[in-house]
């Protein structure tokens, strides 16, 4: 495992910010190279284009995952809307497409669809344990049947030649060497970088994740190791980097939170107050130019929860906002709340974010 001098620049140590010293090393990852270690972290629903479009306009990211997107819808075309295959050109030269499935030729032929539509890269998803997606024989089921999941790494990996990414868990039991095995394997086939989320797959967030597993996989292979999970703070941030050698970070539920964390983080940039009404409104606006209605305020009510561990009493900010039946209503509500600026928690509340 790699330690605090190896981890930071030189003098970082004595530097007020070196976490932003680190996470502004370009990285080299496969054929390409990214600009910033911070990475958003692939989101079912929550990582939708309308969310992507808010936080590219904070910016300080390295890279942009979508929402997953199933490798037989792909081939079908842009815009299904529950495939999550969805986009806007601005953001192709950052963004990452996540695809799901158990067929390595499906997989293949979803993938080279989607460079050829410009992606930066795909990324493999052998991580989701929803039962809906592992019923299926996708995301976190594959662990069970490594030999299988090897294949479809290597089915991707000989389609395309832009970077390939794996997601993945530790496993279906608490085994370390387990998931070193797995990393070793995606290696081995062919991926260009690792997101490792250190939890059990029946584990729905209510046990803390292992660290030190990251830094176990990170010492296993020779390709980027992005760490992943429970990363809510400066301070998360730079503990995991520090204690596992991971070359990244890629957060999820704190991003949906708190948009503007990249920007934050990587660019300076300080939110006053305002930031928090003035993004709630503007995120509904956007995801009522990319989605009908009723699509848009489902994923507003789902994005809510996240938003709402912000505040002191974010159990009212959650409850009015799902009170609300239609966007002039919710437009209406939300420009109600935040007439007064609400008492916003030091640390947002992880209960909520659950």
């Amino acid at each position: 495992m790699n330690n605090v001098s190896e981890n930071f620049p030189e003098g970082a140590e004595e530097t007020p910010d070196r976490l932003a010293a680190f996470l502004n090393r370009p990285l080299a990852v496969g054929n390409k190279k990214i600009e910033k270690r911070l990475l958003l972290a692939p989101l079912s629903k929550l990582g939708n284009v309308a969310f992507r479009e808010l936080v590219a306009g904070f910016g300080g990211y390295g890279l942009l995952f979508s929402e997953m997107a199933g490798s037989r819808a792909i081939p079908c075309g842009r815009g299904h809307h529950k495939s999550g295959f969805m986009w806007r050109d601005e953001e192709l030269s950052s963004l990452v497409c996540q695809v799901y499935g158990d067929d390595p030729e499906d997989m293949a032929v979803a993938a080279r669809r989607v460079e050829a539509e410009g992606f930066f890269g795909v990324d493999l998803n052998f991580g989701c344990s929803v039962s809906s997606v592992c019923k299926h024989n996708c995301g976190a089921a594959l662990l069970k049947d490594p030999p299988l999941a090897e294949k479809i790494v290597a089915a991707v990996r000989k389609a395309i030649s832009i970077p390939l990414f794996i997601k993945f868990r530790t496993g279906w039991k608490d085994d370390p060497l387990f998931a070193v095995e797995m990393a070793r394997r995606f290696e081995d086939a062919g991926a260009d970088a690792l997101t490792f989320h250190p939890r059990v797959a029946p584990d729905l967030r209510t046990r803390l994740p292992k660290w030190e597993y990251v830094a176990r996989v990170k010492a296993a292979v020779s390709v980027p190791v992005f760490g992943n999970g429970n990363v809510f703070d400066r301070a998360d941030c730079e503990k995991m980097i520090q204690t596992t050698g991971c070359d990244g970070v890629a957060i999820g539920r704190l991003a949906v939170a708190k948009p503007w964390t990249f920007a934050e983080w990587t660019d300076a940039f300080r939110p006053e107050p305002a930031v928090y009404g003035q993004s709630a409104l503007k995120y509904l606006a956007l995801l009522l130019s990319h989605f009908e209605p009723s699509v848009a305020l489902r994923r507003y009510y789902k994005f809510s929860g996240y938003y709402a561990s912000n505040f002191r009493f974010g159990h009212t900010f959650f409850s009015m906002v799902h009170k609300a039946k239609t966007p002039d209503a919710l437009e209406a509500t939300l420009s109600r709340f935040f007439e007064t600026p609400p008492d916003l928690m030091s640390r947002p509340n992880i209960t909520m974010l659950r």
